[in-house]
């Protein structure tokens, strides 16, 4: 026994201590380094992704509207070039002139009868390909093929379908007893004959634009529905439709975007190219053209533009409101 120590012995049966942690070694400047380019990385690289984009918008899309907001300011000539600064001048000229709103009033009209036929017509064929049919590659490509021909191709077709003296339809008019219709001189008629020009390029374009978004709905669905009683129709109704709201409503978008802007089919539909002698088809793109490059004048086709900005901006947004709050309806009645 040594005497000024004193040994406690650990009970039989008791786990030893566990040992002491060991030290964690601290990074050192280069770890540290990596650790702040992983977290910069992580960061910065998403933005990096998708700034040629931003750069592209900036310089082809956000300038020139910026660019065109200035011109409309000024007393800006084709040859002269900008003269002095008006403000809202040019704005006022426009809307107080009688050329706008019947451009305006023709360009609705065009829009809504291309537009809405345009989209039922494509769903309902998207709903046809989207079956078990022989060949289907051949019918989608099919439907895609007037989207590829040419515009002038296309209002040379229909120029002569649509002839007010020896067109096709006409004739085929008056086989059956019917009167000609003067497809040219009359406003509305233009309109619909313009339209189906419009309806003719598009809408094997959407078609299969609602097709790729009916091939992603889970077949379980269709299944289910089947089981429960529901024919053919009553699945298109409640689970096709249904699954392809947003995809409805990208479509409705874009096609008011582009109808509103519509060009190449009026402006072709005659030879003068200027909607008509009594401008019973003029477009807003047309009288934009015909006040920059007719009339030279550059300040009044900016103020133009820049209005129909704002109205392809306010129908964007009342057709996505209103295609929302169908949609939001539509899944409370269910």
């Amino acid at each position: 026994m040594t005497v000024g120590a004193t040994t406690t012995a650990p009970p039989a049966g008791a786990l030893p201590p566990p040992p002491a942690p060991a030290p964690t070694p601290q990074p050192g400047r280069r770890g540290r380094g990596r650790a702040r380019l992983a977290r910069l990385d992580s960061t910065a690289s998403p933005y990096l992704y998708i700034a040629p984009f931003f750069l592209l918008f900036i310089v082809t899309g956000l300038f020139p509207l910026v660019y065109t907001g200035w011109v409309a300011l000024h007393d800006w000539d084709q040859i002269m070039g900008k003269g002095e600064f008006v403000g809202m001048e040019n704005y006022v000229d426009v809307l107080t002139g009688r050329g706008f709103w019947k451009a305006l009033a023709n360009t609705v009209s065009i829009f809504v009868l291309s537009s809405v036929p345009q989209i039922m017509a494509a769903l309902l064929i998207a709903a046809l390909l989207d079956r078990n049919l022989r060949a289907r590659t051949f019918w989608r490509m099919g439907v895609l093929l007037p989207y590829v021909v040419a515009p002038v191709a296309v209002a040379l077709i229909f120029n002569n379908l649509f002839a007010d003296r020896f067109g096709l339809i006409n004739l085929l008019l008056e086989t059956v007893g019917l009167d000609p219709v003067r497809w040219h001189s009359d406003r509305l008629a233009s309109h619909v004959a313009i339209a189906t020009m419009v309806n003719f390029r598009w809408t094997g374009y959407n078609a299969l634009i609602l097709l790729a978004a009916m091939q992603a709905i889970p077949r379980d669905l269709y299944e289910q529905a089947a089981i429960d009683g529901a024919n053919a129709w009553r699945q298109f109704w409640s689970v096709t439709v249904p699954m392809l709201r947003p995809t409805i409503v990208f479509v409705v978008i874009t096609s008011t975007i582009g109808g509103l802007q519509i060009f190449d089919e009026p402006k072709m539909y005659d030879s003068f190219g200027r909607g008509g002698a009594d401008q019973q088809w003029q477009t807003l793109t047309i009288y934009l053209y015909e006040l920059g490059w007719t009339r030279a004048d550059f300040g009044m086709a900016s103020a133009v533009a820049v209005l129909l900005f704002g109205i392809i901006v306010v129908f964007g947004v009342v057709n996505f409101l209103l295609t929302r709050r169908i949609a939001h309806d539509d899944g409370g009645r269910r």
